[in-house]
């Protein structure tokens, strides 16, 4: 077989049957009538196919071509798969999810039918071009074959698209979403994308930020030092915490306690390697893609501040925003009845908190501790490995990580008694907060990172791009419990939080609302962000940042 024929049997293939989520995709737009869905669908088709065919050409070589065709298959089989099984879509964010996932993660989302699409769309066919014999021809006929072929794909890319112009931009133009389902090129755009950014922005270099930050008056002759708790929740409905109004008890914990809940809160990005660096970063989710630099965070301008600060991971990093304190990676600890099964449940970081508290410098700890407990929290797709049994108290529960195979209320109980859990971790971590009150006046943060889809409109998961994910992958829970010390230190009482518990914030809150519960002052500080700040008493009455 020439290679031509080899590029033009590949690329039709890949453009047909790997792209079965764009067919369904496309024959599901409610403004499509059947028949122009087809017409779209053929036109797609055409220029997948095409644009494929092109690629392809440029490396239709001896010893490339049959290695690149099948790094195509391979790519576009697990891309098909996901983007089936979970209704997600592939750009540069997933891409970048997908990059950082550690060995639990990728355990969870392993079962029989990614390997049943894997071997259908990717093993069959390279198997098949393996034992192919490709005929070989001399390298200057074939380099001006690979041209030929290159130009003619180009040419008849550019007579489809003219052909469909106006049925092609009108989908694009209307559902964007719709670009990142072209299998396997969403997949290379989007790694082109994330290896593009060492050329954009220095990766290597951190930029120091707020280093003139100093503590403010709080301090002076303080009895007892602050001690702040900061949870980062992880795949957090805010819709499913029964605080915020939710139909079912999923915070019975919660509700016990004097808390402020606020109901109106969004995430800044639909996934932790987005919504982590950018919350805990002083830009904000619309400048913080752009950011000229990379600066640093949150934590380390309260460990600037003189302030001992430690961050406890229970999941697959910080992303880069404690690399310069103390942190402890409390995943793979072996704790008898927290550990098991390769994975610990997120009460783990509770024990021996003392301890490692108590090995913070010792200057450090007199003004003031702060503690980020991020939790493997409702992790899914595996969300039933998320709850241990004593806390699953919806049933029955979907016990499989393929989630189209589960009931939609399966699923939904097994993501309840996540949120049931992370209640119980959130209340035993105010028990242990009340109880170093005497030597502490105490508080606790808990916020989301981004929420979760469990089946809307068939979408699973996260990670959607920002501007077409559904709200349930944005919208978060954002909690507040203050102690009496901590309300007499700081003069911000829960009483006056719970008077605005539906006001919109956001991430862009969360750098300066915790700068202004520690009462560090710096020039980075913008008090208009703090949502704090309006409760204190004798304090300008500053308003949250509106969505």
């Amino acid at each position: 077989m020439r290679p031509l024929w080899v590029v033009v049997l590949a690329s039709f293939w890949i453009a047909t049957i790997c792209n079965v989520a764009l067919w369904r995709a496309l024959a599901r737009l409610p403004d499509l009538t059947s028949g122009q869905a087809v017409t779209v669908s053929v036109a797609l088709g055409l220029v997948i196919g095409l644009a494929t065919a092109g690629l392809l050409s440029l490396l239709a070589w001896r010893w490339t071509l049959k290695p690149v065709i099948m790094l195509f298959c391979v790519s576009a089989a697990f891309g098909a798969y996901f983007m089936m099984a979970y209704g997600v879509v592939i750009d540069k964010a997933m891409m970048i999810n997908t990059l950082q996932t550690d060995m639990r993660e990728t355990r969870d989302l392993l079962n029989w039918r990614l390997l049943a699409t894997v071997l259908v769309l990717a093993v069959l066919p390279c198997v098949l071009l393996w034992r192919q014999h490709i005929r070989l021809q001399s390298p200057t006929r074939q380099a001006v074959s690979n041209l030929a072929a290159l130009l003619a794909s180009c040419a008849l890319l550019v007579v489809v698209l003219v052909l469909f112009f106006q049925s092609i931009a009108s989908v694009m133009r209307n559902y964007p979403q719709v670009r990142y389902l072209i299998n396997p090129l969403n997949s290379f755009y989007a790694l082109g994308s994330v290896a593009a950014r060492p050329f954009q922005r220095d990766e290597s270099a951190i930029l120091p930020l707020g280093e003139d930050a100093k503590l403010g008056a709080s301090y002076t002759a303080q009895a007892r030092p602050p001690l702040l708790l900061l949870v980062l929740g992880e795949t957090g409905r805010s819709v499913n915490f029964g605080v915020n109004g939710y139909g079912r008890p999923t915070t019975p914990g919660l509700s016990k306690e004097n808390i402020a809940s606020q109901r109106n809160a969004w995430s800044c990005g639909t996934s932790t390697a987005a919504s982590v660096p950018c919350m805990f970063s002083h830009f904000g989710r619309a400048n913080y893609e752009s950011r000229p630099a990379n600066y640093e965070g949150l934590m380390d301008v309260l460990q600037h501040a003189g302030l001992a600060v430690l961050w406890l991971d229970n999941q697959s990093g910080c992303k880069g925003v404690c690399d310069r304190v103390p942190h402890v990676d409390t995943s793979q600890l072996k704790v008898p009845g927290l550990c098991d099964g390769g994975e610990c449940f997120d009460e783990v970081m509770l024990a021996g908190l003392d301890a490692r508290i108590a090995a913070l410098p010792a200057e450090r700890r007199a003004k003031g501790v702060v503690v980020v407990m991020h939790q493997m929290g409702s992790h899914g797709p595996a969300y039933f490995k998320r709850s241990p049994a004593a806390f699953k108290k919806f049933l029955p529960e979907c016990t499989d990580n393929a989630l189209q195979s589960c009931t939609q209320q399966g699923l939904v109980n097994a993501y309840d008694n996540s949120i049931v859990y992370t209640d119980h971790l959130l209340a035993s971590s105010i028990q242990w907060l009340k109880a170093q009150e005497p030597l502490a006046s105490t508080a606790m943060l808990y916020l989301a990172d981004h929420g979760e889809s469990l089946g809307e409109n068939n979408i699973y998961l996260h990670g959607m791009p920002y501007t077409v994910a559904p709200d349930v992958q944005k919208h978060v829970p954002w909690i507040t419990w203050l102690s009496p010390g901590f309300e007499q230190r700081s003069q911000i009482t829960t009483a006056c939080l719970k008077q605005q518990l539906d006001a919109p914030i956001s991430h862009d809150n969360y750098f300066h609302s915790v700068l202004g519960l520690m009462n560090v002052q710096t020039r980075v500080y913008q008090s208009g962000l703090d949502i704090y700040a309006r409760c204190q008493a004798g304090s300008a009455q500053g308003k949250p940042a509106a969505l």
